[in-house]
This record gives structure tokens, sequence and C-alpha cells, in this order.
């Protein structure tokens, strides 16, 4: 029996087939654009994730030898936040506004206000409102584009979408209706109260479900694209970040993941509702019902350092090319020569704003501590570092009310040793990798797959084919160090705030 777990990431779509001992048969990825008009903005043409997930998916069934009857079931994983408008005959309206883009500040102090105030907006949905949610895009197109609002008979996100395409359903799971900020997530459904503040039509919003929920079946249509068997069962799955950390195993309150992808995160699992503290956190509906996941998420994490690569470091690509080797290798090799702490440089990632714990879109990067002395290994090392440094403030965040003994590391960070070296001795503690990790939300959504059709019994029963890959202790020496950069890092954003608020207005003159 293969189970098969799709994932719109923000720059491609995997497929990956699953077989009942959870190890990986194959997997396929195809990538596409980003676009950003204008500072600020993020957006993609949902086509693309169409193009590039079918491809995908053709790539994997014919790469699994087994019998259409095997394929038992798939579901999906995706880039949360992204608005898809639809019309009334279901073609999309416009380019999907993504999880990146800031342009809705002012839409969510408006939902705020709406609200009466942010504790009262925490009461209503357990999550203050994100500039990276859903709803603030709503409000926004309704505000910006009213053409086009008044056109919109139904929103969705990018896998909800990818998942109409395939069934003709349309739906959204409740971990990705967590992600609008206009989600009970207590109850478990719309926050119709909050809704009717911002005069928003009941309509627009889809039929809600559990992840392991049956979200219709491939129809011929879709069969004849991707090659899967017409009637293929699927299952509403969720957004990436809730979905990776369940494939991760983190279902269990004490041990946190942390995902450095191209935004970074971390997370952790409850068995019970947790009020979130101060609305700091992200409190999510969880995979399986009564189950949460709660998240603090960066903006840029691994993003960070591509943007290094591509724009300060065109020597290491040109090396990379002209040998034949991987570029963030090199990159590592060198950072590796510079001492834990980076030799006094410390680097906050705000390239693209933040969310946790500063939900800023006007923050910017910042290279502290340049000398005549500082290298180029240090100041890649700083950049690695102040990934890590952003991540290790949530930890801090979950560490106010539970206790924190352990980390799983994922996403394309987990591949980088000296990442995995960081990651335990910033956060102090062990840090491992599982199998399947670096699948991403691909391979949780596989998981969720085999949960609707049956096979794993309950979630401990799905993660429990898991096995630990790697290991690392923290090194005491490296502790020390890691907490003199830390004390600059976490003093950055405050010394700088004002400062940030009055670059922000120099963009919105160059702008006008």
């Amino acid at each position: 029996m293969v189970l098969m777990g799709i994932d719109i990431g923000t720059s491609g779509a995997k497929c990956v087939a699953v077989n009942s001992s959870g190890q990986v048969l194959a997997q396929s990825v195809h990538g596409y654009p980003l676009e950003t008009p204008r500072p600020g903005w993020a957006e993609q043409d949902p086509e693309w994730w169409i193009k590039a997930s079918f491809s995908s998916i053709r790539d994997v069934v014919q790469s699994i030898s087994v019998m259409h009857e095997q394929i038992a079931g798939i579901s999906f994983s995706g880039q949360m936040h992204g608005l898809v408008p639809l019309n009334a005959s279901g073609n999309v309206l416009r380019r999907s506004i993504l999880w990146c883009d800031q342009r809705t500040q002012k839409q969510c102090i408006q939902v705020q206000l709406a609200a009466g105030g942010r504790d009262k907006l925490v009461s209503m949905t357990n999550n203050v409102m994100l500039t990276g949610y859903t709803g603030g895009k709503i409000l926004w197109l309704k505000q910006n584009e009213p053409d086009c609002f008044q056109a919109m008979r139904v929103f969705l996100c990018p896998k909800d979408y990818l998942r109409y395409r395939l069934t003709g359903n349309i739906c959204m799971d409740v971990s990705e209706a967590s992600g609008t900020g206009l989600f009970d997530t207590f109850h478990r459904c719309w926050c119709w109260e909050l809704i009717d503040r911002l005069q928003l039509p009941h309509s627009i919003f889809p039929e809600t479900m559990e992840s392991t929920d049956s979200a219709g079946c491939i129809t011929p249509e879709a069969a004849l694209a991707t090659g899967l068997p017409a009637g293929t069962p699927c299952f509403a799955g969720g957004g990436d970040a809730v979905v990776q950390s369940f494939g991760s195993g983190l279902i269990h309150e004490g041990t946190v993941g942390a995902v450095i992808g191209t935004a970074g995160n971390v997370s952790m699992g409850f068995d019970h509702y947790t009020i979130n503290p101060g609305g700091k956190l992200q409190m999510f509906c969880g995979v399986t019902p009564d189950s949460y996941m709660s998240f603090g998420a960066t903006q840029t994490a691994g993003g960070a350092l591509r943007w290094f690569r591509d724009q300060l470091a065109k020597d290491i690509l040109h090396e990379a090319e002209s040998k034949g080797k991987n570029s963030y290798d090199l990159m590592s090799a060198l950072a590796s020569q510079s001492p834990p702490g980076a030799g006094g440089i410390v680097f906050a990632p705000y390239l693209s704003g933040e969310r946790c714990p500063y939900p800023d879109p006007d923050a910017r990067g910042v290279l502290y501590g340049l000398s005549l002395n500082t290298t180029q290994s240090d100041i890649i090392r700083a950049v690695m570092e102040g990934i890590v440094f952003s991540l290790r403030q949530i930890v801090d965040i979950y560490r106010s009310f539970t206790c924190v003994t352990s980390a799983v590391a994922s996403g394309g960070g987990a591949s980088s040793t000296l990442f995995l070296q960081m990651i335990s001795g910033i956060f102090e503690m062990p840090v491992k990798t599982v199998s399947a990790a670096s699948e991403g939300g691909a391979y949780g959504a596989a998981l969720i797959a085999g949960l609707g059709v049956g096979f794993f019994k309950s979630a401990n029963d799905a993660v429990s084919r898991l096995k630990i890959e790697e290991e690392y202790q923290p090194n005491e020496k490296h502790i020390l160090l890691y907490r003199k950069s830390y004390t600059i890092y976490d003093q950055l954003y405050p010394a700088l705030k004002d400062v940030y608020r009055t670059g922000s207005q120099v963009y919105e003159d160059k702008e006008g």
C-alpha cells in the first residue's frame, strides 16, 4: 500500500510516495518563481503551483512500481496564509498574496480595533492578527481592489486550491483556517462574531474539516493530468508548519521542533487547548481532533543565507558552479573557519520584517560589530548564528510557561552539520534529526493520508515509524560564547525599533 503527500512550498511543489513502513519510495520537486512587485509584497500565480504539482505527481507515479489499486490515499501540505480568491466559476481572480507579504499592517490594526483590543482578539481566536495572516489580506482586497473583492465568491489557501483542482471540492482544514486569524481555535470553527464586526460576508468562508477527513477523490480530468487513478481518496491535510511538525513527531509537550527553511519556526505539540501567553505565539488546531500545534515563526531564516549568497557572495556561487559543488556546503566550510560568536559579529535576519517575538513589518536586517578585522567567514557564520538566535528567542517564550528538554530539527537547515551544532549550542539542549525530515510537509501529509485511510491507528502510531538519524549534544565551551553574542542579539531590536519606524517612512516617501 502506498500513501502520497503533496506539499505546495514557497519555492516549489514536492510529491512523495511512502510505504506502510514509513519508508519514502520516491519523491520529486518542481520549482516556480516568487514575484515581489513592490517592497514588502510577495505574490505567485496559482497556476504555477498546479503545473509544478502535476509534474511532481507524474514523476512519482512513474517512479513507483505499484499497481494503481495500491495507492491508498493522498493528502496535502502547503505554505500557509496565502490568499487565493475564486469567482463564481471557480476561477482565480488575481495572483495569490503570500504568507511573507507585509502589505497589511493597516488592516491588522483594524482587526484588533474591531475585536476590542489585543487581549479581546486573543480571547476570540487565541491569536493576534499578523501581517502574514489571510484575514488582513481579505480586508486589504476589500479596501484596495473592490472589484476583485465583489467578484470573489470564496477564498482558499494554496494547498486547498490544489486539492480543489484535483477533486473539484472546495474546503479548508482547521489548521489552515487557524492561520487566517479569523478562526475560533477553541471551538474549531469560524469566529463569526469577529467576521461580522469586520463586515465580511459569511459566504466567502469555505467549509472547514479536520485534517484527516475525506475531502473528495481524484477526478477523471485530474487523473489524465497526473497519472493518478480516478477515484483515489484525498484527505484534507493541513498547513505546512503544522504538517511538517507532525511529520517530525512533535505531538507531545516538552520537545520543540526547529525548522530552518526559507522562513523559520519553533513549534510544540499539545494534546489539549493551551492559552497563548500574551498572544506571542501562533496557536493552531492540529492534524487530529482535539490536538493543537503552537508556533513562533520568523520571517527570514534560510532565506537570509540565500540572500547573502546571491547578493554578497557571488564568488562562492561561481566557485560552486565551476567545481560542481553545493554553494551552501562551501559557505558552511567558510563559516567553520570562524569561531562560535563569529568574532563579535551579530546578524539580525529581519530582511522581510519579523513575526515572533516582534510582529513588525518595518524591521530590517542588521550586521553589528563590523571592524577592519572582519572576514567573509565571520559574516557567513554570523548570518547562520543570527538565524538560530531568532529561533532561540521563541524557545525562551516556551520556557516561560512549560519545560523544554530537547529539539528536533527539520527543513533545509537540518542537512547542515554546522546548523545542527549551532542549534544545540544556542538552544542549550540536545538536538536530533529524524528520518524523512528532509521531505518536509510532503512526508507529514503522507502520514495524514495513512490516518485517513485507517492504516495508522493514531497519531502516536503514525510517528512511531520515524527513526532518529543524528543527535548532537551542546558543547559547554560553545554555550558560553553563544550566550555573549545572544545577549547582544537580544538587545538589537529594542534598541532599533524607533529607527525602523523612521526607515519605513523613508520607504513610503520614496514609493510615493
